[in-house]
């Protein structure tokens, strides 16, 4: 008896619910439709920006394709007016153009980022900004894996091998 009581209970519960429910506020409408979801892959070079300190993957609309070295030149260049308006900063130093980069001169068959700066003074962002940047470019033109390890040679000497951190 108690459990069918219970169950009365629970059943009559439900339909108040149900019926009271409608005046809630929120009224009906027609569907409303989205435009077609993207496909391919995405267009644009990728630069590895400052948000609050972090690395972050931020896609930069170019017409033709960047090879590594051109790639890291806009990454010298800094953050575009409105990535700054976005929060976008960076710690890679204006002074970095012009840079070659090559690949498997590195005994770990890594890539090489050759700069007439010094590099040894560079912040630990700024390294990974630009070993982000040119492993993406690298990847993106084929003679690279995400995983290659990116040795930077200025004037002053060079830094250790260091994969992309964030990959």
């Amino acid at each position: 008896m108690n459990g069918r009581r219970t169950g009365r209970a629970l059943l009559a519960g439900g339909l108040l619910l149900a019926l009271l429910t409608p005046g809630c506020g929120v009224r009906p409408s027609e569907v409303i439709r989205g435009r077609p979801a993207v496909s391919g892959p995405a267009q644009g070079t990728g630069l590895y920006l400052l948000a609050r300190g972090e690395l972050v993957l931020v896609l930069r609309p170019v017409k033709v394709d960047s090879s590594p070295a051109d790639t890291l030149a806009l990454l010298a260049a800094g953050p575009e007016e409105n990535e700054r308006r976005q929060g976008f900063t960076s710690d890679v130093p204006a002074g970095l153009d012009p840079v070659t980069v090559t690949s498997g001169a590195d005994p770990a068959g890594g890539l090489t980022v050759r700069t007439t700066t010094a590099v040894r003074t560079l912040s630990a962002d700024a390294a990974d900004q630009i070993i982000c940047t040119v492993v993406d470019a690298a990847q993106q033109d084929g003679f690279a894996d995400s995983s290659a390890p990116v040795t930077i040679v200025g004037s002053d000497g060079a830094r250790p091998p260091r994969p992309c951190p964030i990959r």
